[in-house]
Parts: structure tokens; C-alpha cells; sequence
């Protein structure tokens, strides 16, 4: 496998994958079936022998779950990896219920992150997203005491706003904007990336195949105990319309030799030197391809074809669900 690109973290940040892995599938989130550890486990020890540090988690993902499983991962390994935490998320029973970004909550999060972890110092620590109900002064001024106490080591922000993060930059330096991205989802463009890019702060893209829609996998209609059924994207005629624009990804993913999935990643590793593809894995067999798609080349006019096919508003519906 080829060697993984590394870049800077934020301005002053350390250097990490080009290529991120996201731990979310590694536990039950959503109520489903938690995957077998040992193949997930498996799967981060290759990914960090293939030279993926990056390893993303939430302290919510199967209530505590995926830190423990990262943990057991790490074990020995722990200067390979650059861990990567979200916090505040509330779930109960499977549903999520709310959001809790209060100080004391924060200074609670953090020290069950590390047990379950394993480790002293959490490198990447945010909030999964923000809402009104705590300023985010509170909340970035929280993580900050967390920075100097020593027990988190750099301070990221997930899904907000480019003024929420232009805030939360002010506040104290944002070394990491996680957020959705992808061929299907690219509003962020218009002001949250610039944003980003201004104030030097990198991009973790999750999403890369806007839950699987730019996989070419998908048939309409889908069946009924689907989980995307939820989404309008993937509801009805706006089904119908994407997956004609689908077609034109599938059709060059395979003059090029590769998936549609590789070609949705490698568009956007390819958007930035600021930006990283976050992609969930809990099978080692997914591996290889996925780092094949970092190596990727567009031409100038396979570029074009791309972003005016899926230019945004070019896909109907979406597949953020208002909590």
C-alpha cells in the first residue's frame, strides 16, 4: 500500500494522515448490532501500520464503547496514534436526546474520555455541534482550562457555522473544523470553508459519500427498513433524480479504473491542502481501497465534469436530521 500524505494540523499543529479513520461503525450507535471487536481492533492496528494516526471517536458512540475499544487498539501504540474526541451528545436507549455543552458537564466528559481511552491527554477534543444553549465563550473557555491543565492537547470545533467558528477562533485557536462534505453536499463552499482556510484551520470532511448515496450501490426505491428512508435525499422522485446524477460518477469511476466511492474521497482530499477525508471503517478489507483513492489524479476536464454534475443544488433533498 502507498505510503499516507501527512499535513499540518491547524497553523501550529502537529502533522497527521492526509487520511483519517473514523471509529463510529466500530460500535452501535443507532441501536443496530455492535461489529466484532477483533475485526475492528484488527483494522486500526492496519491502519496505523499503513501510516493512518488519525483516529476519530465520540465519547457517545456505544456510551462509552468505542473509547473503550479504541483503548484496548492503542495499548502499547499510543505515540502512533492521534486520537481525536467529541463530546455532548446525549443518547438514551438508541434515541439521541439532546445536547449537553455546560462547563461542568465538559470537566465530567473529558475525565470518562481519558479512562476509557486509556491515555492522560485527549490530542483533539470538540463539541459534536453547538446550539444556543450555553455561550460558546463557556464552551471553548472550558476546553481551554482542559489544554492547561494538560489533558487536552489541541481544541476542535464540529458542525457549526462560519461565524460560530470565527467566534470560537477569537476565543482561543480552533486547530480543526470537522463537519460533512462531499460531492452531494457542498454548501459548506460558500463560506464555512473559506472560513476555515482563512484563519488556517484544517478540515476533517466526514461523510465523503453522503451515506452512500455516491457509492453507485443504490437502487430506487429503496426498500422499506431502509435507515435512509429517513432522509429526503433519498425519498421518492428526489431518489430518482440523484441517482441519474450518479450515473456520471459510476461511468468515470470505471474509465479510471476505480469505485465510485474512491473517486468520491479522492474529490475531497482533492479540494485542499487544509483537507482530510474522514471515513468510517470496521473491516480491515476496506483498507486497501481507501488508501488507493489518496492516490487518485483528476484531469483538468474530469474535474469540471465533477463539479458542474454536482454542483450545488444539483442534489435534490438532504440528510441532516434537525434534532
Amino acid at each position: 500500500m502507498s505510503e499516507i500524505t501527512k499535513i499540518q494540523l491547524g497553523q501550529n499543529g502537529p502533522m497527521v494522515s492526509k487520511l483519517g479513520l473514523g471509529c463510529m461503525r466500530m460500535s452501535s450507535v443507532w441501536g443496530e448490532l455492535t461489529p466484532d471487536e477483533t475485526e475492528s481492533i484488527a483494522t486500526i492496528h492496519q491502519a496505523l501500520d499503513s501510516g493512518i494516526n488519525f483516529l476519530n471517536t465520540g465519547d457517545f458512540y456505544g456510551a462509552g464503547h468505542n473509547e473503550m475499544l479504541i483503548g484496548k487498539a492503542i495499548k502499547g501504540r499510543r505515540d502512533e496514534a492521534f486520537i481525536s474526541v467529541k463530546f455532548g451528545a446525549i443518547f438514551h436507549n438508541g434515541q439521541w436526546i439532546g445536547l449537553d455543552l455546560r462547563p461542568v458537564a465538559i470537566k465530567n466528559f473529558v475525565n470518562y474520555s481519558l479512562t476509557r481511552l486509556g491515555i492522560e491527554t485527549i490530542d483533539l477534543y470538540q463539541p459534536c455541534r453547538m446550539d444556543d444553549s450555553v455561550p460558546i465563550e463557556d464552551i471553548i473557555g472550558t476546553i481551554a482550562g482542559l489544554v492547561e491543565e494538560g489533558k487536552v492537547r489541541h481544541i476542535g470545533v464540529s458542525e457549526i457555522t462560519a461565524e460560530q467558528l470565527r467566534k470560537a477562533n477569537s476565543i482561543y485557536p480552533i486547530s480543526a473544523l470537522e463537519i460533512g462534505y462531499s460531492l452531494a453536499d457542498r454548501q459548506i463552499e460558500n463560506d464555512l470553508l473559506p472560513a476555515a482556510k482563512e484563519l488556517g484551520i484544517s478540515v476533517v470532511a466526514f461523510a465523503n459519500t453522503a451515506e452512500g448515496l455516491l457509492t453507485g450501490d443504490l437502487q430506487a426505491p429503496l426498500p422499506v427498513d431502509n435507515y435512509r428512508n429517513h432522509f429526503s435525499r433519498f425519498q421518492d422522485d428526489n431518489l430518482v433524480h440523484n441517482l441519474e446524477k450518479i450515473e456520471v460518477l459510476k461511468q468515470m469511476a470505471s474509465n479510471k479504473g476505480f469505485t465510485p466511492t474512491q473517486l468520491a474521497i479522492a474529490w475531497v482530499k482533492e479540494q485542499g491542502n487544509n483537507i482530510m477525508p474522514l471515513v468510517s471503517m470496521s473491516r480491515r478489507a476496506r483498507l486497501p481501497e481507501n488508501i488507493a483513492a489518496m492516490e487518485i489524479v483528476f484531469t483538468p476536464e474530469e474535474m469540471n465534469v465533477l463539479n458542474t454534475t454536482f454542483a450545488i443544488g444539483a442534489i435534490k433533498g438532504g440528510t441532516y436530521l434537525q434534532r
